[in-house]
């Protein structure tokens, strides 16, 4: 069974999203998502600076097995990627939820409305087992 971390709002595309500091929001993919993938080869990520709507697609995670969308589940401008991700892309195996997260985003709007129109922890175990 995949871990679902309380505390964190989900999309039903798979991402997990964290409520950092202020308007600062992080992004990254669920255990779920990572074990469906498989082996994580290469992530292509957005500029910072990079405007995004919610459900937009904001770069790419590549498997052994395939190459999947990453979807941003909030609208904002992405402030940060992680950057140890170029070199060490299988973090997103690892620590999904820790040093394997994606990008950070200034939210558009309110943080809290944002994540209220995504699944809470409840909600995404209902779909990710």
């Amino acid at each position: 069974m995949s871990e679902v971390r309380d505390g964190l709002a989900y999309s039903d595309e798979h991402e997990w999203v964290q409520s950092i500091e202020g308007n600062t929001v992080r992004i990254g993919i669920t255990d779920y998502a990572q074990s469906q993938l498989g082996d994580i080869v290469f992530v292509e990520f957005p500029e910072p600076g990079t405007k995004v709507a919610a459900g937009d697609s904001m770069g790419t995670i590549e498997s052994v097995k395939t190459v999947s969308e990453l979807y941003c589940p909030v609208p904002g401008t992405v402030t940060k990627v992680n950057e140890t991700l170029v070199d060490l892309p299988e973090l997103i195996n690892s620590e999904p939820y820790d040093g394997g997260w994606i990008v950070e985003v200034a939210v558009e709007g309110s943080v809290d409305d944002a994540l209220k129109k995504l699944l809470t922890a409840e909600g995404y175990r209902a779909i990710a087992d």
